[in-house]
């Protein structure tokens, strides 16, 4: 794979026949890769990740013939990356990618293979979602200036991020020809590489007008780095997330993606019907929003038991 430009060559042989010649993981990933980059139209930072994982696979389990794989190879490498301390959604990635490459080997390929649905993912434990409260947002956002032109950058990162409830590279993946300001909307390339529009505040694009009339260039990128501009990443963003958490007092983690919980919550709690915090969101399952958010609101669920537990009535 060529880094900077994130293509796929396919070096898959196949014989005058259309047979594949070579039957190894590591002679068919290529051809894999370029088929889930241009026929599965996945991002090129998810093939990226498709790529690890199946390495990953290959350096615990060995570099088998596609046929030889059995579900004992799959229970081998639970055991081995458990035991390494590895989480369990770590283990889960490289057996969905290594399910993924299964498929793509029976369904495209033709050639035998375990069947994917006999293997079965680690079961990965629910977590507590955590998000901040009202004040919290108040005492984070009050410690950030509105003087420096990097203050007022990342006030305006932080206010898009609870005014649209877009994860951190979507945020920074905007241009500035992207934002319809008459309708407050823009249409993004999300995750999965798929098209959908997003809604903002009016606070929000105040602070990114303020943050845009700052600037002394042209750069097409809504947010970028201070002196020879270039498009931030999501790495350039930790820093600042840590100093003014510390700053706030807050204890909890607090991260862009704590942030987009917060906004999700935010909705839900104020009634809003769980389908719309669906595409506000970008999540292609509503059970994918469902599982995360619906019942988080603790309080009114104590408050629902004591209402409705009335077996005794």
């Amino acid at each position: 794979m060529r880094d900077n430009q994130n293509v796929v060559e396919c070096s898959t042989f196949f014989d005058t026949s259309g047979a594949v010649n070579d039957t190894r993981m590591s002679a068919l990933i290529d051809g894999f890769l370029e088929y889930a980059q241009y026929e599965l139209n996945l991002s090129p930072k998810t093939v990226v990740k498709y790529r690890e994982c199946l390495s990953w696979f290959i350096r615990d389990i060995g570099d088998k013939e596609i046929a030889e794989l059995t579900i004992q190879d799959f229970v081998r490498l639970k055991r081995l990356t458990i035991e390494r301390g590895v989480s369990q959604s770590r283990i889960a990635s490289v057996v969905f990618a290594t399910k993924s490459f299964l498929t793509y080997c029976r369904i495209f390929l033709k050639l035998a293979t375990l069947d994917p649905k006999q293997i079965r993912p680690p079961r990965i434990a629910r977590r507590e979602v955590i998000f901040l409260h009202k004040e919290e947002i108040e005492a984070f956002t009050d410690t950030i200036g509105n003087r420096r032109l990097n203050d007022i950058r990342f006030r305006a990162v932080v206010e898009t991020i609870l005014g649209t409830g877009m994860r951190i590279s979507e945020v920074l993946s905007l241009n500035r020809k992207d934002i319809q300001w008459d309708k407050r909307e823009a249409k993004i390339v999300g995750k999965g590489n798929k098209e959908r529009t997003v809604f903002f505040t009016a606070r929000s694009l105040e602070w990114i007008r303020r943050y845009l009339e700052c600037r002394r260039d042209s750069y097409e990128a809504v947010f970028v780095t201070s002196g020879n501009p270039r498009r931030l990443t999501p790495g350039d963003m930790w820093r600042f997330f840590r100093r003014h958490r510390v700053k706030a007092g807050i204890t909890k983690k607090l991260t862009p993606h704590i942030l987009r919980h917060t906004v999700a919550t935010n909705l839900v709690f104020n009634g809003c019907p769980i389908v719309h915090v669906k595409e506000i969101l970008g999540h292609e399952r509503l059970d994918t929003t469902c599982k995360y958010y619906l019942g988080v609101d603790k309080a009114l669920a104590k408050k629902a038991h004591k209402e409705y537990m009335n077996f005794a009535d």
